[in-house]
């Protein structure tokens, strides 16, 4: 049977991509394959950073050494910015960019006729619209970013027991380091019908946990006509609607920009959190320096991100895992700017932290400062150095605090290492990563004694004495009743 294979790169929203051109490729009859054997390879590229660049292009370079007869089709944010440099690249078959991954699919097979059904396939060339130069592999890029969902994807528990179900593409904000604005276009909603059309797929696949993600999960409805619920579309009113019209055991909030964490939204943390919906909120900070926010345009000052923080874990409770992108190395940053970093994150209980350092990218304003103000090298190693020690001090204390403690978790599939050891892997309801004593398959939805921390910090565990299942089928057979959509008035300005 031919085969495939999807490489992903990026964020949840990206792999959420990926997946769904595998579903899509499954459906036409592939079956999936590592690189080494695929007939083809669709390389599901990011390019938030020049790092992200050159992974992309090494993979593409191994995969052309180890499988030279593979038909490499590279997509994603890389292949939206610079569609020339990925064409021009041996053993590249075609480019497709954001702007068309919603027809990724067909181009793959319309553009390899040995994989089954790709004879039949016919318009490819019509959907051209780059300006191909001869020799090089064909290109599908443009600014509309008209057929960039790939809506026909049905989520179900598989390859990832907790798929992430994209709902939101694209970004209205212009951060001056970012260049997803120009990689994915303006923000874009998936309608709520579709959404919860999807959730209900997922629910009868058997699915337990789903994460709602998005490039800028927060501005979804913003850009929608038709109300939902009877009011404007909003973020907090489809979390609503899902709990409240739908069965599913538990749903995950990926990231979420501070300004974005409403009132209502984090009311449902209070309502819901630790039991349909997961205590786990994710605010992206970049910097807790003022005047370092400022340059880089984004929009919320210090003390606006410590009172969300702040506010959701009045709501969620001392639970609630709460995590952070963080900058290092923004052009112009001072010793003082980093400290006012430190200072901050030492101040608020986060469980996790993601640190990286500034990359330039072209065509972002970000890239003229770089040229302007650089930070040494020498400057942001040391700077990441102290915020690594500090995430893992941060992270420890949190995850300590629950030792003896009983957590509601999701078993995940268990690598070899793992297994061997008689161990299943499993995840909390408040995102901490668990070791359970005892071989169980993945997708269950159990009730977790936490007996401490192993060496890598993933939680030590057994199954509750008397252990509670909160499977799906227990939370469908109740009455779920509507509630009030009113927030307090302590969180309505939050």
């Amino acid at each position: 049977m031919p085969g495939f294979h999807v490489e992903h790169f990026g964020c949840r929203a990206a792999r959420a991509d990926g997946e769904a051109v595998s579903d899509r490729l499954r459906a036409a009859g592939l079956c999936e394959r590592q690189p080494q054997t695929a007939d083809v390879v669709v390389v599901n590229t990011c390019s938030v950073t020049a790092e992200a660049d050159r992974a992309a292009r090494a993979f593409i370079r191994r995969t052309h050494r180890s499988n030279p007869e593979a038909r490499i089709v590279v997509t994603g944010c890389y292949a939206q910015r610079a569609p020339e440099e990925l064409a021009a690249m041996d053993g590249v078959a075609a480019v497709v960019g954001n702007s068309h991954k919603g027809l990724a699919p067909q181009i793959v097979l319309g553009l390899a006729p040995r994989i089954a059904g790709g004879e039949n396939f016919v318009g490819v060339q019509s959907l051209l619209t780059g300006g191909n130069i001869p020799g090089q592999a064909p290109i599908w890029v443009d600014d509309r970013f008209a057929h960039s969902f790939i809506e026909e994807a049905q989520l179900a528990p598989g390859a990832q027991t907790r798929p992430n179900l994209k709902i939101q593409e694209g970004c209205g904000n212009r951060c001056t380091f970012c260049v997803i604005p120009q990689t994915r276009g303006s923000s874009r909603s998936m309608p709520a019908a579709a959404v919860m059309k999807r959730v209900e797929g997922f629910i009868a696949a058997g699915g337990n946990e789903l994460v709602l993600s998005g490039i800028n999960l927060g501005r979804w409805g913003r850009d929608l006509s038709e109300p939902f619920d009877w009011e404007r579309p909003s973020l907090a009113g489809l979390v609503r609607g899902i709990v409240e019209q739908t069965s599913l055991a538990r749903l995950r909030l990926s990231s979420i920009e501070p300004m974005d964490w409403d009132g209502e939204l984090i009311w449902l943390m209070k309502e819901y959190g630790g039991m349909r919906l997961a205590r786990h909120a994710h605010l992206p900070l970049q910097s807790g320096s003022d005047a370092v926010l400022r340059r880089m345009h984004r929009r919320y000052r210090p003390w606006h991100y410590i009172e969300k923080v702040m506010a959701l874990i009045e709501a969620a409770g001392p639970e609630l895992t709460v995590g952070a992108d963080v900058m290092v190395g923004f052009p112009g940053e001072t010793d003082g700017e980093f400290e006012e970093t430190l200072e901050l994150v030492q101040a608020l209980p986060f469980g996790y932290l993601h640190l990286f350092s500034f990359s330039p990218r072209p065509g972002t304003r970000a890239w003229a400062l770089h040229a302007e103000h650089p930070v040494p090298f020498s400057k942001v190693e040391e700077r990441m150095g102290a915020l690594r020690a500090l995430a893992g001090e941060k992270s420890l204390a949190h995850r300590g605090q629950f030792a003896g403690r009983e957590l509601n978790a999701i078993t995940l599939h268990t690598p070899e290492e793992l297994e061997r050891r008689g161990c299943t892997a499993a995840l909390t309801e408040n995102f901490l990563p668990v070791e359970l004593e005892g071989r169980l398959a993945a997708n269950r939805l159990v009730r977790v004694r936490v007996s401490g921390l192993n060496a890598v910090g993933a939680l030590e565990a057994v199954l509750a004495e008397g252990q509670y299942e909160a499977t799906a089928m227990s939370v469908r057979s109740k009455s779920v009743p509507l509630k009030s959509n009113s927030s307090p008035v302590s969180l309505a300005s939050a």
